[in-house]
């Protein structure tokens, strides 16, 4: 019990990495970044509140000839109430953190025995990451001490990205010993009061793929920011080494900026910002556009993502002939990102994330801080970020003009820019220091603590297993969209099988034409998306996509001599350069003048490429290379997945979703002016033609084959 006048003693536990109070080395290894640092600043700032009087962090003890003798020191001062205390764990060797597992009940014990020789015991312990979850329960469990937990990362979200990657789901288990870190995640998630997240986005997406998900106790508090690194200018920051890199690339340097930062990431979106500047003459007229996207020598060198991300970004300059207008620096440092943003703010631009999906959204805080208006997605963090901040605007990723006009109205009106301004200063500081943090972190704890013992937790069950047992995958147009009104029952159904049953979309539509849909209609973000006639697959939360699937369908690719063969046949016409992607060839095709695929596809093939030919709605036509198609996709998802083609409900309305349906998944054809195109498919045991369209006919089918009642979820 804690008395009203009592200070708070906190135990920290983050076991893997390297921790120290000071010169932290960060990205030294891939166990040794945010995560330190934000456990290291969390302990010091902590420290500083007058309602705590100790804290302590406890973490590896560490003996070896590579490191540095500060990881060897038992006890290190941080500041006068804090400290670091390194316990035992490995045998003073140090491992990455997935070889930690068989060593963890060590630390546990030897925290224990450090806990129990204090003169009292902790009021709470902040358990950071899975292998410090697992060590926190176990000390909390026997000493009826509450806990607290931070994810930083968590285990199914990765499976899902090393998955996309290519990496096989034994390889999984066996590198990252995944099954143990997504037991020790679900059995911390059981057993904490608490899980502190950055994003409400955080909870709903990724902490809802667990058994354990209760969002009752879990609490959206920010991580704060440096503000000894970002602030508002000091008046030299145009003698910079960057300021010079960035006036190689622009005529009038004195124009107000418009600054991006980010990874050369599809999800970053910075295509589209391109070209929302190079369709808006008057913003043009107004401002520079400076986009920073990481560090290259040899654009060729990078990984195929980066570069086609980079090569696009150079294509889109050139087509809109931005020269002179726009700033994309080769090499920036990290001390060069705050110069920046405050170089922005001298020339009174705007800070814009125009990303596709944004988690958090640190360079929306560190901008503001320096007093740079932001403009910024409508999705995830952002939403947290402006409706604190008021010192900016959200805006839809995906429409240009809408983009174009709110960068021109904040620089144009300088009233307001001014206003967001201050705003934006005034509300970091409220919102995302250190400070508050901690004091939305006491305020949340405290009546925690005060219990006189943990609370009681209802019982959850778990599944025997990691993987879905099943999932069901419809097309976007025919089905989903083909009958609105059944949107909202299907969602509801679908929603109250998420535990056994994965749900995905397989379309021909591009990313960013599916997303629009998505928001039109309010349907949520589906785990795997088939994209592009089956060319890509993203995985949810943060639509990461599977560049394995890529590179395997590269084979014998050649979209130049394909374009080159069809140009000169009748009745074909390039559909419009938003509709094309990088495996995609898109027509317009008037079949009373247009050859028959029958002769489209001999023609191809006569020239030795070896490509698959769709024809949709009597009007579309699409050539995308030999190991592409939807079916072919899903097929891969399901092996990548082990999911059964047989637990696979397949829901189709046009050509293009037949070979999807055949073979052994179940399938559905829902009523359509165009399922005549299936009627290949009506001999079929395993297809299902339903009597209703869209939504409603998928509905039909999961009654039709009793799909969720034979999941093998467990029941009490």
């Amino acid at each position: 019990m804690l008395s009203n006048d009592e200070k708070l003693y906190i135990l920290l536990i983050s076991v893997h990495g390297l921790i120290r109070a000071h010169d932290l080395e960060l990205g030294c290894d891939a166990d040794t970044g945010g995560q330190t640092r934000y456990v290291v600043e969390l302990a010091r700032a902590l420290g500083e509140h007058p309602g705590v009087a100790r804290v302590d962090l406890l973490t590896q003890c560490l003996h070896d000839e590579q490191l540095d003798n500060n990881y060897a020191q038992v006890i290190e001062t941080v500041s006068d109430n804090v400290q670091i205390i390194r316990l035992e764990c490995a045998g003073f060797q140090y491992l990455p953190k997935e070889e930690l597992w068989d060593h963890l009940d060590n630390f546990a014990d030897n925290a224990l025995n450090y806990i129990r020789e204090q003169p009292q015991l902790p009021h709470v312990i902040h358990s950071h990451y899975a292998d410090a979850g697992y060590v926190g329960s176990r000390i909390s469990h026997l000493l009826e001490i509450p806990l607290i937990h931070t994810g930083h990362s968590l285990g199914r979200v990765k499976r899902r990205r090393l998955l996309a990657s290519g990496v096989k789901q034994v390889a999984i288990d066996e590198r990252y010993n995944m099954s143990r870190r997504i037991d020790a995640e679900e059995e911390t998630l059981g057993a904490a009061e608490r899980v502190i997240t950055s994003t409400k986005q955080e909870i709903d997406e990724q902490y809802g793929l667990y058994d354990f998900y209760q969002p009752e106790h879990m609490r959206v508090i920010p991580p704060g920011t440096d503000l000894l690194s970002f602030y508002p200018p000091a008046g030299d920051e145009r003698e910079s080494e960057i300021y010079k890199e960035v006036g190689r690339f622009v005529k009038d340097p004195e124009k107000p900026m418009i600054l991006a930062i980010s990874r050369p990431d599809h999800r970053k979106n910075i295509s589209m910002l391109i070209q929302a500047y190079g369709e808006s003459s008057t913003l043009q007229a107004l401002a520079n556009l400076v986009i920073v996207a990481g560090n290259r020598d040899d654009i060729s060198d990078m990984d195929e993502g980066a570069q086609e991300v980079l090569t696009e970004l150079l294509m889109t300059i050139d087509l809109y002939d931005l020269y002179g207008k726009v700033a994309y620096p080769k090499h920036h440092s990290a001390g060069d990102v705050s110069t920046l943003y405050r170089l922005a703010v001298l020339s009174k631009g705007v800070f814009i994330n125009p990303a596709l999906t944004e988690p958090f959204g640190l360079t929306l805080i560190e901008a503001a801080a320096c007093g740079l208006p932001i403009l910024a997605t409508e999705d995830g963090g952002p939403r947290d970020i402006i409706e604190n901040c008021r010192n900016g605007y959200l805006i839809d990723p995906l429409d240009k003009q809408a983009m174009a006009d709110k960068l021109y109205k904040i620089i144009r009106e300088k009233s307001l820019w001014n206003t967001f301004s201050r705003h934006g200063i005034k509300g970091v500081h409220k919102h995302y220091s250190w400070q508050a943090h901690v004091e939305k972190y006491i305020t949340e704890i405290k009546p925690i603590i005060v219990q006189s013992r943990t609370t009681d937790r209802r019982k959850m069950l778990r599944r025997p297993w990691l993987y879905h047992d099943r999932a069901i995958f419809s097309d976007l147009d025919q089905n989903l969209l083909g009958m609105p009104s059944m949107l909202s029952p299907f969602i509801s159904c679908i929603q109250a099988n998420r535990k056994c049953s994965i749900f995905g979309i397989a379309t021909g539509r591009r990313l960013d034409s599916v997303l629009k849909e998505l928001k039109k209609y309010n349907i949520p973000q589906p785990d795997v998306l088939i994209s592009s006639l089956g060319t890509e697959i993203y995985y949810a939360p943060n639509l990461t996509r599977d560049t394995a699937w890529q590179e395997h369908i590269n084979y014998m690719w050649n979209p130049r001599a394909v374009r080159r063969i069809l140009a000169e046949l009748p009745g074909l016409k390039l559909q419009p350069r938003n509709e094309q992607s990088l495996f995609k060839i898109s027509y317009y095709i008037d079949p009373e003048k247009a050859p028959s695929l029958e002769e489209i596809n001999r023609l191809l093939h006569q020239h030795d490429q070896a490509v698959n030919v769709f024809l949709s709605f009597g009007q579309y036509l699409d050539v995308i290379p030999i190991r592409a198609s939807k079916g072919f996709a899903l097929r891969w998802y399901a092996h990548q997945w082990d999911i059964p083609l047989e637990h696979i409900l397949t829901a189709g309305g046009s050509g293009a979703d037949e070979d999807m349906m055949r073979g052994n998944t179940l399938a559905v054809v829902v009523s359509n002016r165009h399922d005549e195109e299936l009627s290949d498919l009506t001999d079929l045991d395993s297809v299902y033609f339903a009597k209703q369209a869209g939504a409603a006919g998928i509905l039909e089918a999961i009654d039709h084959y009793d799909f969720f009642n034979s999941c093998q979820v467990p029941v009490e």
